[in-house]
């Protein structure tokens, strides 16, 4: 397990000495930089989420168009 927190620890030291390079960089707070890296994961994930409702929705919308018919005599 000493393993494992281990590696968390360095992820953690490293994740967040990326943040704090770019915010030096870019002359703004590290917890800005950080809160923008929370924000545009979940509107990206809403945004995957938002494709595939609409996908949903037009594949709904050609079954009510286009009628099944189950055989040739149904003309």
């Amino acid at each position: 397990m000493s393993l494992v927190l281990q590696l968390k620890y360095f992820f953690e030291q490293h994740g967040f000495n990326a943040a704090s390079r770019l915010a030096d960089r870019l002359g703004m707070r590290a917890s800005s930089v950080r809160l923008f890296f929370i924000y545009i994961s979940f509107v990206t994930a809403g945004l995957w989420f938002g494709v595939y409702l609409t996908l949903a929705f037009w594949l709904k919308l050609k079954d009510l168009i286009r009628a099944k018919r189950s055989s040739v005599f149904d003309l």
